[in-house]
């Protein structure tokens, strides 16, 4: 009766823990709508993010997005080490919750893991965005060239702080190589 009872409690822990990892955006943030994919694939250069294990140490970093004959987004993420001395790159492949037409997507680099990749903010020309993870612990400040201007800077700031980021501790990365 009691390994019941522990398999039941289990299953409920599992349950929560899968269920909440589903979780793609951070709750208040909207993915931009209507998102056309064609225009989003291509180059860009990550202008500021909040720092994490896989970002660590990095800067000259870039996102390259190019359609899989799948029709899923392969995502080519690049930075250079300045403590190794070294460039870091990895692969991975991108696909959306649901319609198209909405910039809520999922990326993958590490087999069947998936967490969010939401575009939240984006002018109209596609020339830069405003990418927040499946929580406030993630967000990219992305441009097609290394800088931002101001306004467009000042713009997505807001946007996050209004979402619940902690625009203080961006890091603001440097493009020298």
């Amino acid at each position: 009766m009691k390994t019941g009872k522990t398999i039941s409690i289990m299953l409920l822990t599992l349950s929560g823990i899968l269920f909440s990892s589903c979780a793609t955006i951070p709750k208040g943030a909207v993915a931009v709508t209507p998102f056309n994919k064609a225009k989003y694939l291509g180059k860009w250069y990550e202008i500021a993010r909040l720092d994490f294990k896989f970002e660590r140490d990095l800067n000259n970093t870039t996102a390259e997005y190019d359609l899989n004959d799948d029709g899923t987004i392969r995502v080519n993420n690049q930075g250079y080490n300045y403590v190794k001395d070294e460039w870091k790159q990895a692969i991975g492949k991108a696909k959306f919750v649901g319609e198209e037409n909405v910039a809520m997507l999922k990326v993958s680099f590490f087999g069947p893991f998936y967490s969010g990749y939401n575009v939240i903010a984006l002018d109209e020309d596609y020339q830069y965005a405003l990418v927040a993870g499946k929580n406030l612990k993630y967000l990219w400040i992305l441009a097609r060239g290394t800088t931002i201007p101001d306004d467009v800077r000042e713009r997505y700031l807001q946007i996050a702080r209004e979402t619940g980021y902690d625009t203080s501790a961006l890091i603001w990365v440097e493009h020298n190589r």
